[in-house]
C-alpha cells in the first residue's frame, strides 16, 4: 500500500511532470497535505475537505509504533546527518531502527527512478512499514517504484520534510500552525532562499483546478 502526501507546488507541475503524475496515480491513498489545495477546492469546485497533513499523520504514525513493537520499520534518508538526528528521534518512541536505515543516492527529478541495492535491501529484510523522507516529486516516484518491484506488499508512506519539523530542523511548526494552513509562511520566513520561490511555483494551481472543475465522485 502506498500512502502520499502531494505538496501544493508538486500538484502545481503535475502537467509538466508525467512521471510524478503517474506515480500519484499508482497510490492507494492521498491525503490533502496541501492546506491551499484545500482552499482552492473550496473556492473553484465547492468541494469541502479536511487537511490531513504529513506533519499529523507522522506524529501519530509514531505513536502508534511505539505500542506495536512487533511492526518493523525501515527508513529513507536524504543523507547520513539526517539519519542520525531521526534515529534519535524515533527512540524518543521506542522505535529501534538499527541497521533498517537507508541513505538514498541523489535521484534526478522528473525521471523515473531505479535502484536495485534498495529493492534487494527491503527483500530481504521484509519491513512492514517503510518511510520515506524525501523532498516531495522524489519520494512519490521512489515510492511508486517499490511498490511495483518489490516481491512482498509493505506499507509505503512518504512524508518527506515533516521528519525535520518534529526535530525542529525545519521552522517550528506546532498543531495550531499546522491546523491554519501556516507551515509554508514559517518555512519561508526560516529558509527564504530555498522555501520562497517553491512555494510561489505553487501559484498555477489556481489556473489548474479552475479549469479543472474537480467534482467529488460517490
Amino acid at each position: 500500500m502506498l500512502l502520499l502526501f502531494p505538496s501544493g507546488p508538486g500538484l502545481a507541475n503535475i502537467e509538466k511532470n508525467k512521471i510524478y503524475h503517474k506515480a500519484l496515480q499508482h497510490s492507494d491513498i492521498v491525503f490533502f497535505d496541501s492546506g491551499y489545495f484545500v482552499l482552492l477546492l473550496s473556492i473553484f469546485s465547492n468541494i469541502k475537505v479536511a487537511k490531513f497533513s504529513g506533519y499529523k499523520f507522522l506524529k501519530l504514525f509514531l505513536q502508534y509504533l511505539k505500542s506495536k513493537k512487533y511492526k518493523t520499520l525501515f527508513t529513507v534518508e536524504p543523507n547520513q546527518t539526517s539519519a542520525v538526528i531521526n534515529k534519535s528521534y524515533y527512540k524518543k518512541y521506542n522505535i529501534d531502527i538499527h541497521r533498517k536505515q537507508y541513505i538514498a543516492p541523489i535521484y534526478k527529478k522528473n525521471s523515473l527512478i531505479k535502484d536495485l541495492v534498495l529493492i534487494q535491501k527491503l527483500n530481504k529484510s521484509k519491513p512492514f512499514f517503510i518511510l520515506i523522507n524525501l523532498g516531495g516529486d522524489i519520494q512519490e516516484v521512489l515510492g511508486s517504484y517499490l511498490k511495483k518491484n518489490l516481491n512482498y506488499k509493505p506499507i509505503i508512506i512518504c512524508t518527506g520534510g515533516a521528519i525535520d519539523f518534529l526535530t525542529k530542523r525545519q521552522a517550528p511548526i506546532s498543531h495550531l500552525i499546522d491546523q491554519l494552513y501556516l507551515g509554508w509562511l514559517l518555512r519561508c520566513i526560516y529558509n527564504p532562499l530555498r522555501f520562497i520561490p517553491r512555494y510561489l511555483s505553487a501559484f498555477k494551481l489556481a489556473k489548474l483546478v479552475f479549469f479543472a472543475k474537480p467534482r467529488l465522485v460517490k
